[in-house]
């Protein structure tokens, strides 16, 4: 399957105040793509009324989808926190996603990801699919020495942590740590959006760590997040419940890591 790197051209639109604001947070990608609808009203006000609701609803739950509109102005979305996050981080991300996401300027598929939570809608009805076909992809510049140690290092945090986010049970959530040096642990996290089955999740995150090889090397840290699954990996905490001797844990420093945007 060939990828390529695509740059998303999209229009900033005045904040629309149907969210309350919130500090605003950076996010580490998004896809803009289809037909903009931005001059049809009725398809405004749907994107509108499921943005809202993803926001409300997936703030208590951490998770949400929703539609809005009938014919060729129903809009479906989808909004999902990280699994780890607290209530609090997950409505701040959540609310910012939700107007961060019109950036792309009401275009007909649209998606957004943050180091805490993912958003989306579409107008054709995507819940419970599996899909791979577009992502974002953030890699460490950095390099480890001992390439094939740190690899299965690597291997075996996000297998471990892969294998417990496809287990039933787990809300599609798994984090591991394997140690690669006395000084240096591999800290692994997986997690699928919660509209998948556990046989669902499984194959998503498969696909995903099929391509660490592909485009995340020796590097010190790697992340891939699709639309449907997402698993990474750091030598630091990044995911709570933090490692004793860690305040709080680390956002994602952009300026270190090259990001791809991948879509089929």
């Amino acid at each position: 399957m060939a990828f390529r790197t695509k740059a998303c051209r999209c229009l900033v639109l005045v904040s629309l105040a149907l969210l309350p604001l919130t500090m605003a947070m950076d996010s580490i990608g998004n896809y803009c793509s289809g037909n903009s609808l931005a001059g049809n009203s009725k398809a405004v006000a749907s994107i509108n009324s499921v943005l809202t609701d993803l926001v409300a609803k997936g703030s208590t739950g951490g998770f949400a989808t929703s539609s809005a509109g009938k014919g060729n102005t129903v809009i479906y979305g989808l909004a999902q926190c990280r699994g780890d996050v607290s209530a609090s981080d997950c409505q701040a991300c959540l609310a910012d996603a939700a107007n961060q996401i019109l950036s792309c300027n009401y275009q007909s598929d649209s998606r957004i990801w943050y180091d805490d939570c993912f958003m989306r809608y579409e107008n054709a009805n995507f819940v419970g699919q599996t899909d791979t076909d577009v992502g974002v992809i953030l890699v460490n510049t950095q390099t480890m020495d001992n390439a094939k140690a740190f690899q299965k290092s690597v291997g075996k945090a996000t297998g471990k942590a892969t294998a417990q986010a496809a287990t039933a049970g787990s809300g599609g959530l798994g984090r591991a740590k394997e140690q690669y040096t006395p000084f240096v642990n591999v800290y692994a996290l997986a997690q699928c959006t919660r509209d998948l089955s556990p046989l669902a999740c499984a194959q998503c995150l498969s696909t995903a760590v099929s391509r660490f090889g592909q485009y995340c090397g020796a590097q010190q840290g790697c992340q891939l997040n699709y639309s449907s699954c997402r698993v990474r990996y750091e030598i630091y905490p990044f995911y709570f419940p933090l490692a004793a001797g860690n305040a709080r844990a680390a956002a994602t420093d952009m300026t270190k890591y090259t990001k791809i945007v991948v879509h089929r």
